[in-house]
C-alpha cells in the first residue's frame, strides 16, 4: 500500500532572489501593482490607442513622431465629458493649429474611446478614491 502524504508535512520548494549588496534602494518595490489594479486587457487597449493616436498625429501634421506638437489627448478626460459632441469639441480644440482636416481623426478617435474604461490613478494605502 502506498503511503499518503499530507500537504502540511511535505516541504514545498521555494525560490529566493538575492539582490547584490548596495542595490536595495535601487530595486523598485511591488512591480506588478499596476497590472493588479487594472485589467491587463484594458491596459493593452490603452497602449494600442496611444500608438494609434501618435501615428494619426504624424500623418495630420506631416512630420516624424518626434516632431509632433506637444498635445495631451487625455482619454480619461474625454471619458469624463458627458457627450460625444463635447469630446469632439475638446479634441478639435487641441488640434486647432493643424492645417489638415481633422474630422475623420476625431470621429475615429471617439469610436475607439467609446466603451473604454476610465483608469484612475492607483491609490496609496489609506487613501480613499472618489
Amino acid at each position: 500500500m502506498a503511503a499518503v502524504t499530507r500537504p502540511e508535512t511535505t516541504p514545498q520548494p521555494r525560490v529566493y532572489f538575492k539582490t547584490p549588496p548596495g542595490t536595495e534602494d535601487e530595486v523598485p518595490q511591488k512591480q506588478g501593482r499596476v497590472t493588479v489594479k487594472y485589467d491587463r486587457k484594458e491596459l493593452r487597449k490603452r497602449l494600442n490607442l496611444e500608438e494609434w493616436i501618435v501615428g494619426q498625429l504624424t500623418q495630420l501634421y506631416d512630420c516624424e513622431e518626434e516632431e509632433v506638437p506637444e498635445l495631451e489627448i487625455d482619454v480619461d478626460e474625454l471619458l469624463d465629458l458627458p457627450s460625444d459632441v463635447d469630446r469632439a469639441l475638446k479634441v478639435k480644440g487641441l488640434l486647432a493649429d493643424c492645417y489638415k482636416p481633422t474630422d475623420v481623426f476625431v470621429v475615429a478617435l471617439l469610436e475607439r474611446v467609446r466603451g473604454m474604461q476610465k483608469l484612475s490613478t492607483p491609490s496609496k494605502k489609506g487613501e480613499v478614491t472618489p
